[in-house]
């Protein structure tokens, strides 16, 4: 049966099966739960039914389980479904979990052509063996699904439209009106860095400083201080520039906190337990994320300090729990506070959040030089970050390897949901009831507008998440008050996964253009080519976001339209670059690519097209190279003869790490947080993570101006930080001007990075990432760059024969 292309939302209600046995002959669950009895010795088995969906390739939805009703489990359960997948059926799939694992009871097929037309589907449908036979009891599932193709929702290709915009439907937490934003680029800004960016009204961007602000809201609370992170490190300092001092800027984030806390201020934090941090690999564990440190550094203070692994229930063996511990990750970084009403006029108080993903620790502080060897001796003496290297140490001198993160400060009623977060995570994983209780307080002022809606810089913002029950208390129990709420069910748990909606609803809605920066880039591997050497089945990236793009970039070409997609990334992940896990993350995103250029050039061609795919999806990375300069640091050490570190010490060159998650689609609408764009970010029960999406209703594209609030002034500097110009061509990003000049720029870089001498520094850090595209769309080599610079790491990665999917992907 032909497979027909679905691209828009499938609404499905899994009612109830009936007949899975009858009479005296119970069949498949009569050998079933002989079978698990024999193989692990229990009594009487007990069945634990569950269904699925399928697209083809893909799971799309699973019920919960049903015990104790083998024969006619009820579900009612109801699904909304992003689909952009190629398909002939919708497959409903009966399984009991059970100690031996999932056991195939048997599988429905209703054919897409019976779909697309839109019409209601609500019947009974036949449940087949795996030669799709209908099996001997007659078993049946009851079903209804209806298809909603992309053209027919309002927002498609529609931008924001206007301020009655309501936010991305089925979440948890609806959009909130009358908030302030701030953007971040780094964790630092120097006085003046930024050039003069124009804005509506006359206006001139100005850029906040996210580690100052941070400082200040942290030194400034009354009440309390919440913090979750990935890492937080108690010796770092957070005010580092010499020409920016502030009163107590000296002292290390671990006092700061240790000194509010006596203050009387209530200090909670939430750190990710990194169970490897044990044993022979001391302290410092796997990740290196000075878990252990810190707990200890305020063990008998008042600061409330829990390390939380990422286990979704208490239920499990300590195998069980020890496996999901170190192979998924809390990865939420926020602080909320307290603080003082703007003006100082007013005792009042009210909570602002900081969402992002900057964490509090070492080696994420720098500003948009992103210095290799010339900040050693003052802002990076302290706080050398060269994991890349075996052996990198200050002692053997540079390159560090530079930060590049974007963080976001909220204010208002939004800044009260990230608050609930951590309260939900408090009382799932903290510990002692120790939550100060805000509304009894006669000084804080509740959830509220702190703008008035004609006012041109108010904002709209909505927060997202990938979490499940296991990490936050307080998700709903029924499957219909979980649908009512935005949240799915998942194997273990009821999952909340609007961080994927989220960037799924910005790239349909957009009009002209999309800008990405993110740390990892790979997905959608339910449309990837099949290979010889992975079953792609098997390797589970199954998030929407690469095809979503993809097919965004058709469906303009097919309209005879301009769009870009520009995407951002480090030259490899974090790490020794020709390590297992970080050559298998590199051939995934080879094969992301390759699907999604394969897509591009098959529209051009449709259309007689030979132009370059590139002037439509283009991805980039960061690096710097610096001439020396006279007094500098000099190392006591030297690095190992002919190693890496060695070669890039002496090319003065090295990436630039783009940290960074988050999109900006028209200069309208951005999207900020801890999340990547890979499954483990956007599954919901693999780490935990947080985003907000936002907009000025005042400032979005009209049919004859484009966008030019914050988010544009924002994404001007990003740009300036990273090419080191700017230019007017750069306002209108989906222009074919536009995209060619950064593309000439960018390769530009890439020459000088990779050239045998050098002559000056490099004059911007944007690099095309060094990749070629062949005329099928298949992913290639640049000539002479089989391997990145200085590195024996292979450009295209390499499939990992030992290392497991979930784990890389």
């Amino acid at each position: 049966m032909a497979q027909i292309l679905l691209h828009g939302t499938l609404h499905v209600t899994i009612y109830e099966a009936s007949e899975l046995h009858h009479g005296n002959d119970p069949g498949v669950f009569r050998k079933l739960m002989a079978n698990i009895e024999e193989t692990v010795g229990l009594g009487k088995g007990t069945p634990k039914m569950y269904a699925t969906i399928d697209l083809e390739r893909a799971r799309v939805g699973r019920t919960r389980i049903i015990e104790n009703e083998p024969a006619n489990p009820r579900w009612y359960e109801s699904f909304h479904i992003y689909c952009a997948h190629l398909a002939s059926n919708v497959v409903f799939t009966v399984k009991d979990d059970n100690p031996i694992g999932a056991t195939l009871i048997g599988r429905a097929y209703v054919p897409v052509e019976e779909i697309i037309g839109g019409e209601e589907i609500d019947r009974w449908v036949e449940i087949c063996d795996e030669d799709r036979n209908p099996l001997d009891s007659g078993a049946k599932i009851h079903v209804k699904l209806e298809y909603f193709e992309i053209t027919q929702e309002r927002s498609f290709n529609h931008g924001i439209k206007s301020g009655k915009y309501p936010g991305v439907p089925y979440t948890f937490f609806p959009q909130r009106k009358g908030c302030k934003v701030a953007l971040y680029q780094d964790a630092h800004v120097p006085d003046n860095f930024i050039p003069k960016i124009p804005l509506a009204g006359g206006q001139y961007y100005q850029p906040h400083r996210c580690w100052e602000d941070v400082f200040d809201a942290i030194t400034n609370a009354k009440h309390m201080i919440y913090i979750t992170g990935w890492s937080v490190y108690t010796e770092i300092a957070l005010v580092r520039d010499s020409r920016r001092p502030k009163p107590g800027g000296d002292v290390t984030l671990g006092e700061l906190l240790k000194r509010k806390a006596e203050e009387g201020v209530r200090v909670c934090m939430l750190v990710w337990d990194d169970r490897t941090s044990v044993g022979v690999l001391k302290k410092d564990g796997l990740m290196a994320t000075h878990d252990e440190e810190t707990e200890q550094f305020f063990r008998d203070t008042e600061v409330h300090c829990v390390l939380c692994p990422r286990n979704p229930d208490d239920g499990g063996s300590i195998v069980q729990d020890l496996q999901i511990s170190t192979m998924f990750t809390h990865h939420q970084k926020i602080v909320v506070v307290d603080s003082a009403m703007p003006g100082g006029g007013s005792d009042k108080r009210r909570i602002v959040s900081f969402v992002g993903g900057i964490d509090l620790c070492d080696g994420r502080y720098d500003t948009q030089f992103h210095s290799l060897f010339r900040t050693l001796d003052t802002a990076h003496h302290d706080d050398f970050h060269q994991p890349n290297f075996p052996d990198g140490a200050i002692t053997k001198g540079g390159p560090r390897e530079p930060w590049h993160d974007i963080h976001s400060r909220l204010e208002g009623p939004i800044a009260w949901d990230v608050l609930f977060n951590f309260e939900q995570r408090w009382r799932k994983q903290g510990g002692k009831d120790v939550l100060v209780s805000l509304r009894e307080l006669d000084d804080i002022i509740p959830p509220s507008s702190v703008t008035f809606p004609d006012d041109p810089e108010t904002w709209h913002v909505q927060l997202f998440r990938s979490i499940d029950g296991g990490a936050a208390f307080g998700f709903p129990d029924t499957p219909e008050d979980a649908a009512r709420a935005g949240l799915v069910s998942g194997k273990d748990n009821i999952i909340d996964r609007s961080i994927q909606d989220a960037y799924i609803h910005a790239i349909r809605r957009a009009r002209n253009f999309i800008y990405i920066e993110n740390q990892y880039f790979l997905g959608s591997s339910f449309a990837w080519e099949q290979a010889d050497d992975i079953k792609i089945e098997d390797v589970g990236a199954l998030h929407l976001i690469p095809k979503e793009l993809s097919l965004k970039i058709v469906s303009k070409i097919e309209a005879d339209e301009r769009f870009t997609v520009y995407v951002v990334l480090p030259m490899w992940p974090e790490g020794i670059p020709e390590s297992g896990s970080v050559q298998a993350i590199l051939d995934w995103q080879r094969r992301t690519m390759t699907m999604m250029y394969k897509d591009v050039i098959a529209a051009l061609r449709a259309k007689g097209s030979d132009e370059d795919p590139r002037n439509y999806l283009t991805f980039f990375c960061l690096a710097n190279r610096e001439m020396k300069k006279d007094g500098e640091y000099e190392p006591l050490e030297q690095p190992e003869p002919d190693s890496d570190y060695e070669k890039a010490q002496q090319n003065r060159r090295f990436m630039i790490y783009v940290h960074s998650k988050m999109m900006i689609v028209d200069d309208e609408y951005i999207i900020v947080g801890s999340a990547n764009i890979n499954q483990r970010s956007m599954d919901g029960a693999r780490d935990s993570e947080i985003a907000m999406g936002a907009y000025q209703p005042h400032h979005l594209v009209t049919r004859n101006e484009p966008a030019r609030g914050q988010i544009h002034g924002f994404r001007m500097a990003l740009w300036y930080e990273h090419l080191g110009m700017l230019d007017e061509t750069f306002g209108h990003p989906e222009s074919s001007d536009c995209v060619a000049k950064v593309n000439r720029a960018a390769d530009k870089y890439w020459d000088l990075y990779s050239s045998e001498s050098l002559e000056h520094d490099l004059p911007g850090h944007l690099l095309r990432y060094p990749i070629g595209i062949s005329s099928e769309g298949d992913i290639t080599e640049l000539p002479g760059f089989e391997f990145f610079p200085d590195t024996k790491a292979r450009v295209l990665g390499t499939k990992s024969d030992y290392l497991p999917p979930i784990l890389t992907t």
